[in-house]
Order: C-alpha cells, then structure tokens, then sequence
C-alpha cells in the first residue's frame, strides 16, 4: 500500500509501507513541499501518488527507506534527468541528498 505522508508516519503508516517488499520501503519526495509518498513495488507509483496530489515531477527525487537502520539509499536511474542537470542515478546536488534525507528523517526516523 502506498501512502501519502506530509507529518510524522504512525507506525501503522510505516507497516503498511512495509507490506510489499517487507525490509525496505520504496519513496517518492518532493523537496519543494517537505512531504513523501511510500510503499508499492515501485518508485514511480509513488510519484504517481505525489502527482495526483499536486507536486511537480521537477520537485520529486526518488530513494528508499531501510527503516531497521534507519538508512535512505538514493542511486535510481529514474534520478538521472539531464534536464535538471543531473546526469547520475544520484543526485549531483548535495543540497538535494540533504533535503531528501531531512525530510525523510522527519516524516519516518526513529519509527
């Protein structure tokens, strides 16, 4: 189940977030807006989910949750995007990593 998450996760939020793939949980963030999408098999279902409500695709930086290390994996061929310069399956811009993983931490860590 994806769910769409703009505060703090409730651990029932992050169970279901869990369901398909179990250890780890695939996410869509909008750095513009401080919120993320998660669960499903992929990533872009949960940038589907953030489209629909009312992100921008050039707003959105795809990673995953490891949630028993607390950890967010970035390197994803759906973040290369010549467009905004990014050109690797990580993000170029440090900024971003730290934007993602702050918004990460605070929606999901410590759950």
């Amino acid at each position: 189940m994806i769910n769409l998450i703009q505060e703090r996760a409730t651990k029932e939020q992050l169970e279901e977030m869990l369901e398909i793939l179990s250890s780890y949980i695939k996410l869509a963030v909008d750095i513009e807006r401080g919120i993320l999408a998660g669960g499903g098999e992929h990533h872009a279902d949960c940038e589907a989910v953030l489209l629909e409500n009312g992100s921008k695709s050039v707003d959105i930086w795809r990673a995953d949750w490891h949630p028993l290390t607390q950890d967010v994996g970035y390197e994803f061929l759906t973040n290369i995007s010549p467009r905004q310069n990014n050109r690797s399956m990580e993000s170029q811009d440090r900024s971003i990593i730290e934007q993602v993983a702050e918004i990460v931490e605070q929606l999901l860590g410590g759950l």
